[in-house]
């Protein structure tokens, strides 16, 4: 059985990259690189790179194998996992899948690098993987609403451009959808949906694992006051504060864009946002503009 995995999460554009990028430089955590997804199969491989890592002069080389969410490998192993139509549950963890996901996660952690820390973006999943992992502990990256929306409509790969009923987010509901109508079925209208859509389903999550489990991080936050913050995660997740991990956490720092959505969309497209939201951001400490 894994050894307290961490889970680091949030919607997409709200900093949780970075974040378990940073986290990953702690000489305890163990993390997936490509390497599971060009070798689903044979997961210790990846294990092995992490004993590489600890090594002097080799490992410098082998740390530029950045970690990566693996939805291949996870994929491979968990049909079904990469991209749900709604949030995974516990209700939908097989057996086989519950082993399966076990026994390959397992090969990757080291003596050393006993935590491992995955990073998954999307629907939340965190009963599902609780169900799984009843150790794990799980870090929310949480950015304001606004400038999430914002960060959607600025790439390419976002799937809000093909519209509800061609992306993984399922159906709107009629209020939601009629929501969208009123805006004209407005790109920006759709992308503070998808934001509330999001953290309601992380809002029930939690109350089927437990809140205790999970810790909310604001990444506004985390830019403030970087180390402030990621003591606070490292005491939830229980890791030890170690010297060689703060040399190499101040070698990341880090800059608040979250006020760019101001200066990025129209007039009129901040209020039709504005006008999604309501209060849903001041409700996790996002004030109006």
């Amino acid at each position: 059985m894994l050894e307290k995995p961490m889970v680091i999460f949030g919607i997409g554009r709200t900093g949780s990259t970075f974040f378990h990028r940073v986290l990953c430089e702690h000489p305890h955590v163990a993390w997936l690189t490509d390497l599971a997804d060009r070798f689903p199969t044979h997961p210790w491989i990846n294990g092995a790179l992490m004993r590489l890592v600890d090594l002097p002069g080799i490992g410098r080389l082998a740390n530029r194998v950045y970690p990566s969410e693996c939805y291949t490998f996870l994929e491979h192993h968990c049909p079904g996992f990469r991209r749900p139509c709604r949030d995974l549950v516990a209700g939908d963890l097989s057996e086989r899948s519950k082993t399966r996901l076990q026994q390959c996660l397992q090969p990757v952690v080291t003596a050393s690098r006993s935590r491992l820390s995955l990073k998954i973006t999307g629907w939340p999943r965190l009963a599902f993987l609780a169900a799984c992992f009843p150790e794990a502990r799980f870090v929310h990256l949480v950015r304001d609403g606004r400038a999430v929306a914002n960060s959607f409509l600025n790439v390419s790969w976002w799937e809000g451009w093909q519209g509800p009923s061609n992306w993984r987010w399922g159906l709107l509901t009629e209020e939601q959808e009629e929501e969208w109508l009123r805006h004209d079925r407005s790109f920006v209208a759709l992308a503070g949906i998808q934001w509330k859509l999001y953290m309601e389903a992380v809002a029930a999550a939690k109350d089927a694992v437990g809140a205790d489990r999970v810790m909310d991080v604001r990444f506004e936050d985390y830019c403030q006051d970087p180390e402030a913050t990621m003591r606070a995660v490292l005491k939830f997740v229980a890791l030890e504060e170690v010297d060689i991990f703060w040399d190499r956490f101040r070698q990341f720092p880090v800059k608040d864009v979250s006020s760019k959505w101001k200066r990025d969309l129209s007039r009129s497209q901040r209020a039709i946002l504005e006008s999604v939201l309501g209060d849903a951001p001041a409700e996790h400490g996002y004030p109006k503009a």
